[in-house]
């Protein structure tokens, strides 16, 4: 007798997965920063994080091709969904930075190239593809106000990764041209969200923890301009939007400690660990030196507690199920 495709997990690991490996990999570098301030230490802890990054993206990589053979309708439905098509460049995204976790190692050769070159290739193509969907009307599966979520600034963000190990791999004129479309489309999102909000209100409940995406755009852009060169001026301009997007969407807090845990609370991970990247980046000694090692330290054990309570999902088998409530349903007022 065939298994329910109700009851078969692997259907429902869909691409917002690879957040574990972008969050991972962003600790990784996370610690690498710190490695000035920690010493070998922290060099080695960075290493280790980034074997575990590569090790669980080969692991979903290969189970997603599974997926894809065994249910190619799941497929099919991700790249229909109003939200959950954007977390498609989730998969470059995490090649990408697993690649610049490992150039920050040392990593160089032309295997490091070329998985380098594929990730910014297949960000590219999903970044036009997710954009091109926006022509098309709202019964077509176009933009709407369901498709408005945090979720958005995805897509944009891995552009603005691709310098940071563009630019130690020698690929200064492709990455300064894919930053750029990063740079472009971060305030176009930004406007649609605040639109989406004044008109229709936060997105579903359990896509809150998404709002820790706000704080990624500036952070990773502020990291990037750091690697191209850019006034010092402009990068403290970006690390204060990314600190009052840390502590805007920190008023959420409460509402998502109610929330039982989901992949979605993944989404909390890279954007911390990129502020703290840029936080130890630009550590001179004094304050932000304390605060650069306190951020380091809540990153570490907000991937920590993430990691243990994926595996307890996993175990329990709370997790790979199906939606119970529509993920395109408005938040409640809270």
């Amino acid at each position: 007798m065939n298994t329910p495709q109700a009851h078969a997990p692997l259907q429902h690991l869909g691409p917002g997965w690879f957040a574990t490996v972008m969050g991972l990999a962003g600790l990784a570098l996370a610690w690498h920063a710190a490695s000035p301030l920690l010493g070998a230490s922290a060099a080695a802890a960075a290493l280790v994080i980034t074997a575990l990054a590569a090790a669980v993206l080969l692991l979903l990589a290969s189970a997603s091709v599974v997926r894809l053979v065994r249910h190619p309708q799941a497929w099919a439905e991700d790249l229909r969904h109003p939200v959950r098509h954007v977390f498609i460049a989730a998969l470059p995204i995490a090649l990408l930075l697993v690649v610049t976790a490992a150039v920050a190692a040392g990593a160089r050769g032309p295997l490091v190239l070329g998985l380098w070159a594929l990730g910014a290739g297949a960000q590219w193509c999903v970044t036009v593809w997710v954009l091109s969907r926006w022509w098309r009307g709202q019964t077509a599966g176009g933009l709407a106000w369901p498709g408005l979520t945090p979720a958005l600034f995805i897509p944009i963000v891995g552009n603005v990764v691709v310098p940071l190990a563009g630019l130690p791999l020698g690929q200064a004129a492709w990455s300064a041209a894919q930053f750029g479309v990063g740079v472009l489309f971060w305030p176009v999102v930004l406007v649609l969200l605040a639109v989406r909000m004044a008109q229709q209100g936060l997105w579903a409940e359990r896509l809150l923890p998404t709002a820790f995406i706000f704080i990624a755009p500036p952070a990773v852009v502020g990291v990037g301009l750091l690697r191209f060169g850019a006034p010092l001026l402009v990068v403290w301009a970006l690390w204060g939007v990314a600190l009052f997007s840390l502590m805007w969407v920190g008023a959420l807090l409460p509402r998502i400690g109610r929330l039982p845990f989901a992949v979605p609370h993944w989404a909390m991970s890279f954007p911390l660990a990129a502020f703290t990247v840029l936080t130890l980046q630009l550590t001179h000694g004094g304050p932000l030196q304390m605060l650069g090692l306190a951020l380091l330290a809540l990153t570490s054990l907000l991937v920590a507690a993430l990691s243990l309570a994926t595996v307890k999902g996993l175990r329990s088998g709370s997790l790979l199920v199906a939606e119970t409530v529509p993920i395109s349903v408005a938040a409640a007022p809270g």
